[in-house]
């Protein structure tokens, strides 16, 4: 592995006056970072001989002690190399290449209270990332409260660089219709924020390891000079820490191709290993749901005669699972809570308490005789202390009932969490303050108490927590297939486009799709539902990874249309290997997976509004072999605003030295299945 890393020094101004630099490349060579502590400690980035990140600010303020920040200098400095291979139990993929060099700068000033401080960096090929590590001294022990982190990202070019975004602190999370704009009309974004420079390069900024600190925004005060922007509390302190602290990661991922930051490990190599020990019973997997019915009203989550989450109907849909091959069945609006404002009244909701029309006994039994369970929901509506008095007895319900996964919503405007503090007064916090990046966590380490998965909604962003945590097998974080519903505007066609080179790069996202009926509120532009073609939808189960899938349409639909079905009952949901294959930002994008020690391999591929042909290099297969590809496409006359359902499906022999030509439609998409021969 190659290994560059050098100190040196510079005359700067006078000869008594003295700057040191530091400098580590990625194992290839192609990351150069340098860091310096010329006026004030700051570091740099260039990839392939050109700037990335131009000289940008490190520290961070504390309410009763000295900044870190101007006055500091280079102290020391410590490297290492780093190669190395571990195992997701489940995943993208399951070998994971962790090959890095890192370099630790100890930061000093010459005065008595908070006079040191490191910065640990980790430099791959694919990027790198860098935290602020705090040891105990005068000035910072015990409780500790920061106020400001001086992190900067000065994006070289950064004006003319083109952005696609979605804002922070906004009422609806990160719920949002993804801006594509020059970089510099983005004020404040949420993570990831991903861009591309006027040199080519493509760049997304994130934060790896979220764990007991506030979620990290951009905020862009100078024009291309993004600053990084605590969620606070609501007494608008950011983050209160103990002595000897760490913050999570910052991380900047690079790549010369869109693709490149498809293909990147660096969040997941940054978090620690799993923490659970054995995880075997962490299950991904297929799965239908009493839930698309509530949200284009044929069903209700409250009670009455339109109550969607009844016995009767539970057992139909979990005879519906048996029938072709899902693992579980979702079902939202079971418990006492529901009737009324729900949004509003997090503080009756019980989470042991049936609905008189749902008998989870009864529901649980015939679940063990087809093979099916049941899979729990814990709505809270923002009521996370209601919700945690009651965690461990509605985790001993559902784990008495065979439960094994929960999706847990958190539905509340942001900002707008309730929370009791010890003195019994009602405070309102932030989604992505520190108060709920623990609160979230508590969650997931109960759940795995009673060897139970978390799929959260409303989430905080996924960090790459999954690896210390696999319990937390996916999450919402952004628009979903439910936007399609009643969106207003729904979805667009370049949104599944956009997802995967944005939101996607966090970690898996239940987008929850499939909607095989694109007409329920009638098809043209203008109306809320899916603005995708079917063979689309199919492609999303390749496209939008996560490890446990829900079809989201009715059972009806399904049987409505069998040969397309098809695929969504073929398709594994964790993988051997993972691959993007094409893909430009907001244009198109192609995935191949091949499945979990398995031989096959499945593609998808989706488009934005544009009809496009590609022509895809069939060479991720394995040489030598022949492969049947079932292929799922548009039709020739399909179109996704009055003609979305037009599908062909065809059998082609093929290897892995062809080129495969798939015509998409607009909005459209193509999915295939590679049989190995």
């Amino acid at each position: 592995m190659k290994k560059i890393i050098t100190l040196a020094t510079s005359i700067l101004l006078s000869p008594w006056l003295m700057a040191k630099t530091v400098e580590v490349t990625s194992p290839n060579g192609e990351i150069v970072l340098t860091v310096s502590d010329d006026n004030s400690p700051s570091y740099q980035v260039s990839f392939q001989d050109k700037s990335v990140i131009e000289a940008s600010k490190l520290g961070m303020s504390f309410k009763k002690a000295p900044s870190f920040g101007e006055g500091f200098t280079i102290e020391s400095v410590k490297t290492q190399s780093h190669s190395s291979s571990w195992e997701q139990p489940w995943g993208e993929r399951k070998e994971v290449i962790d090959q890095h060099n890192e370099l630790v700068v100890t930061f000093s000033a010459d005065r008595k209270k908070a006079h040191t401080f490191d910065v640990k960096f980790r430099v791959f090929d694919d990027g790198l990332g860098f935290r602020y590590e705090v040891k105990k001294q005068k000035g910072l022990t015990g409780d500790i409260s920061i106020i400001d982190e001086a992190t900067e990202f000065a994006i070289n070019d950064g004006e003319n660089a083109t952005a696609w975004w979605i804002p922070a602190r906004g009422w609806n999370r990160y719920e949002y219709i993804y801006k594509t704009t020059k970089l510099k009309e983005a004020p404040l974004t949420h993570t990831p924020l991903t861009f591309k420079l006027t040199n080519g390069t493509h760049v997304s900024i994130h934060e790896a390891a979220l764990v007991d600190y506030a979620g990290m925004t951009l905020n862009q005060r100078r024009p291309g000079t993004l600053k990084a922007d605590l969620t606070p509390w609501s007494d608008g302190t950011l983050v209160r820490k103990r002595h000897n602290f760490t913050t999570p990661w910052r991380t900047i991922q690079i790549s010369e191709q869109a693709t490149g930051l498809l293909n990147s490990d660096l969040i997941l190599n940054l978090n620690e290993p799993n923490k659970l020990g054995d995880v075997s019973w962490v299950e991904p997997g297929k799965y239908v749901g009493i839930w698309w019915g509530m949200h284009i009203a044929e069903n209700t989550w409250g009670s009455g005669e339109k109550h969607g989450a009844t016995t009767s109907e539970t057992i139909r849909y979990m005879d519906f699972a048996a029938k072709y091959g899902f693992d579980g069945v979702l079902v939202e609006g079971w418990n006492v809570g529901w009737d009324g404002d729900w949004f509003n009244n997090g503080d009756i909701f019980k989470f042991d308490t049936p609905y008189p029309d749902f008998d989870i006994d009864k529901i649980s039994k015939h679940g063990e005789k087809v093979g099916v369970r049941l899979i729990g929901h814990h709505e809270t509506s923002g009521n996370v202390s209601n919700y945690r008095e009651q965690m461990a007895d509605a985790f001993t319900l559902y784990k008495k009932h065979n439960v094994a996964q929960v999706k847990t919503g958190y539905v509340a405007d942001a900002g707008n969490i309730k929370r009791i503090d010890k003195n019994g007064l009602v405070r309102k916090e932030w989604h992505d303050g520190q108060f709920m990046v623990n609160e979230y966590l508590f969650n997931i380490m109960q759940a795995a108490k009673y060897r139970i998965s978390i799929n959260t909604h409303e989430p905080i962003k996924d960090t790459g927590l999954r690896r210390t945590y696999p319990n937390w097998i996916t999450r919402e974080g952004a628009r979903g297939q439910e936007y399609n519903a009643w969106g207003t505007p729904p979805n667009p066609p370049e949104h599944t486009t956009i997802l995967p080179f944005t939101r996607m790069l966090s970690g898996p996202m239940d987008f929850t799709a499939g909607t095989f009926d694109m007409s329920f509120n009638g098809l043209g532009d203008d109306t809320n539902r899916p603005q995708t073609t079917l063979a689309k939808q199919l492609a999303l189960f390749v496209v939008i990874y996560s490890p446990i899938q829900m079809a989201s349409d009715l059972p009806r639909n399904y049987e409505a249309n069998l040969p397309a079905f098809q695929f969504i009952q073929d398709v594994p949901t964790d993988w051997e290997k993972s691959v993007a294959v094409a893909g430009e930002i907001g244009e198109y994008v192609a995935f191949a997976r091949q499945e979990r020690d398995g031989k096959d391999w499945y593609l998808g591929a989706v488009t934005d509004e544009n009809a496009r042909e590609l022509a895809l290099k069939l060479d991720f297969l394995t040489p030598g072999k022949r492969y049947q590809a079932q292929i799922y496409r548009d039709g020739d006359k399909a179109e996704w605003k009055n003609n979305p359902y037009e599908l062909v499906i065809e059998e082609k022999t093929v290897k892995a030295s062809d080129t495969l030509k798939v015509n998409l439609a607009t909005s459209g998409g193509v999915a295939i299945r590679f049989k190995a021969l």
